[in-house]
């Protein structure tokens, strides 16, 4: 059965297998890059699934205990399960120092020991002799309840999935870890594969985070340097109706997959309930034939006669429950599953390698769960050459109580879909003409005319480590994501609305680094995501493993409907290009002309929202040479280009302000 969805993003890899091999002391790639930064007190280690940040840890950790004068190390990981990511791991016969040994008795994660977690949580701080402690996050939490802050003295604690951290005052894990930094001579070791949430709230406040050495390791660093997966698919299916009367269209049931049901409370939810969905998804499979009542597996005959194996985490009896997932834990085969169907589960730290479509219903709030799923089908395993990602979303409809609400969803997984393809597409080094020298360092880097030097560390930083991050938060930004729609003109989103989120994120940056940052994010945004081709139009492998383009002609890339060579890019060319016009061209060929002229309709009703900072700047500039242009005449709100229409929306906040000025009334724009 095929796969009927849009694709909007496709990124095939090299398969260098760089990954996946390991140094002389045991190292992978990611591990050595983040070793080599062992020595620093807080450290912020951000890299996708699979990559083996658990066996990192361990390596820092044993560092600074044998080398560093830590006494104790404490491991937390958001649930139990992913407490076995950090067992007894031999790393002597591999050319490392020292095993990672952890005693039985503070093994908290284990589920054959739950008596007094706290109680043997507070008690390893006064044994001597215990070196290492793995406690789930509700452990530590609660733990700390109980012990002072000095006990943390010479303590390293780190932190496993990092994100469910929060710099909001109530989150008392965000609150454990401001009292090691602030109250105790204690480390810090943090670790997520998305340091990004979906509530709005940051995982750190900016003066904590500054004080965190950043290591990154990308997804496209990880899953370039795979053996066997050389290809990403992220594609959306969108239906009008019910998603049950559709799933047949999309679900391949000879693919191994992941299928995520939506949340009772969730728009995409039927109605009918979470267990009745579950039985009309085992319908679309097939019949079913029998429950394995030892596992508590499905098995279910295909129409095409094949048997499945079907697990379902939807079930909310805990005796069930855990049957089902002691299976999953001990699965060894390509053939021990076919099919799981989950709600909460599965997610986060769910490792099942042979996994190759992950099918999701419904909007996710969340960015870090749109990363995390994806990274249920992202581990490299032999056989597998493709991943994909499915969302289904309903498309919204005119006769909806609440057609906003439904077009709002409707762009959040657009943006997500252009967030997965800045971060697992490669990146480019952008270069000014005085920095073009003879060290030019890739076939992927570029020399930008007008292009300003990074003139602080700050700003290298920004670049080098954090980039993925900043575009995260700006693809967040409420007014950029209305921007999706495509009707916003280039101009006011990469001069006004891209150099707010990075002023909001950096506040301590000069103008002028804010600008050298604006210019970075702009220009990967824009390239990122296209096809580099040669005059005749044939692709260019940029990517080959000398370094050297294949092709000795002109390098194109389609930008905005047209080819602009890249070896002849200027910034005032990329200032005039509207970055997420790649959004707006999925929109127009993903749906029909009555469901995008809906989307774009309800925008427009929200369209003029512009703050009183962006109306003056509209007002002493564009709009003033509109009116010399025009002989006096002003722009018209209802005029057909977009630039003149917001125009005209600056004019009439700025003549509202007057009146109410002339009203003696305050403005509050």
């Amino acid at each position: 059965m095929e796969q009927n969805s849009n694709n909007i993003v496709d990124i095939r890899y090299q398969q260098t297998g760089e990954s996946s091999a390991t140094n002389e002391l045991g190292m992978r790639e990611m591990q050595a890059k983040a070793y080599e930064a062992r020595n620093k007190r807080f450290l912020l280690i951000k890299a996708p699934p699979a990559s083996g940040k658990s066996r990192a840890l361990m390596f820092i950790a044993l560092d600074k205990l044998y080398h560093q004068g830590i006494k104790k190390v404490v491991v937390a990981v958001p649930e139990k399960s992913i407490g076995r990511s950090f067992q007894n791991t031999s790393l002597i016969p591999f050319g490392f120092f020292a095993d990672w040994k952890v005693a039985v008795y503070f093994n908290l994660t284990d589920v054959k020991n739950e008596k007094d977690k706290k109680g043997r949580f507070i008690e390893f701080f006064h044994q001597s002799s215990a070196k290492i402690l793995v406690c789930a996050h509700a452990t530590l939490r609660n733990g700390m309840k109980e012990i002072n802050d000095e006990d943390f003295n010479d303590t390293l604690l780190a932190i496993d999935e990092f994100h469910h951290t929060s710099a909001d005052a109530n989150s008392n894990l965000g609150d454990v870890v401001r009292r090691v930094m602030n109250n105790s001579t204690g480390h810090i070791v943090a670790m997520t594969g998305s340091y990004f949430r979906g509530d709005g709230i940051p995982v750190l406040r900016v003066e904590d985070e500054a004080r965190f050495y950043p290591v990154t390791y990308n997804y496209y660093q990880q899953l370039n340097g795979y053996k066997y997966l050389k290809n990403l698919v992220l594609g959306y299916h969108f239906y009008h109706g019910s998603y049950l009367d559709h799933i047949h269209e999309v679900l391949d049931t000879t693919k191994k997959t992941i299928i995520h049901i939506p949340s009772v409370n969730a728009r995409a939810s039927t109605g009918i309930g979470k267990y009745a969905e579950t039985d009309q998804i085992m319908k679309a499979i097939g019949t079913i034939e029998k429950k394995d009542y030892n596992t508590g597996i499905y098995y279910v005959r295909t129409k095409d006669g094949r048997l499945l194996k079907v697990a379902d985490l939807v079930e909310d009896d805990q005796k069930e429950r855990n049957m089902v997932q002691g299976y999953l834990q001990q699965m060894k085969r390509r053939e021990d599953m076919d099919i799981i169907i989950a709600l909460g589960t599965a997610k986060e730290g769910f490792d099942w390698q042979w996994c190759e479509v992950c099918l999701t219903i419904g909007v996710r709030g969340s960015l870090t769960e749109v990363i995390q799923i994806i990274g249920r089908c992202t581990r490299d395993c032999e056989g597998k050459e493709t991943a994909k990602f499915v969302n289904m979303i309903a498309m919204p409809d005119a006769e909806q109580g609440d057609v906003k609400i439904a077009v709002n969803d409707f762009l959040k997984a657009i943006t997500a879909s252009l967030l997965m393809e800045q971060v697992m597409a490669p990146s480019w080094h952008f270069k000014t003409v005085k920095e073009d020298d003879d060290n030019r360092e890739t076939a992927r880097t570029i020399i930008v005319e007008g292009l300003k030097p990074l003139s602080s560390e700050k700003t290298k930083l920004i670049v080098q480590e954090q980039l993925d991050d900043l575009k995260a938060a700006i693809l967040q930004d409420e007014m950029v994501v209305r921007a999706i729609s495509g009707s916003t003109t280039a101009e006011t989103i990469t001069q006004n609305l891209i150099p707010k989120v990075i002023r909001e994120r950096y506040p301590d940056l000069s103008e002028g680094e804010v600008e050298e940052v604006r210019q970075r994010v702009l220009l990967d945004t824009v390239i990122k995501g296209n096809d580099i081709v040669d005059d005749k139009g044939e692709p260019v492998d940029i990517d080959s493993s000398d370094g050297e383009q294949e092709s000795e002609g002109n390098r194109l890339i389609k930008i905005a409907n047209r080819f602009i060579n890249i070896d002849k890019l200027s910034i005032n060319l990329i200032d005039t290009i509207n970055p997420f016009q790649r959004a707006y061209e999925v929109l127009s060929k993903s749906v029909d002309a009555p469901t995008l002229k809906i989307i774009q309709d309800t925008i427009a009703e929200q369209k003029f929202d512009l703050t009183l900072e962006q109306a003056i700047m509209i007002f002493k500039g564009p709009l003033k040479e509109y009116v010399k242009e025009h002989d006096g005449k002003v722009p018209d709100i209802h005029h057909p280009d977009p630039k003149v229409r917001e125009m005209a929306a600056a004019l009439q906040m700025i003549k509202n302000l007057k009146a109410r000025r002339l009203a003696g009334l305050d403005y509050e724009p």
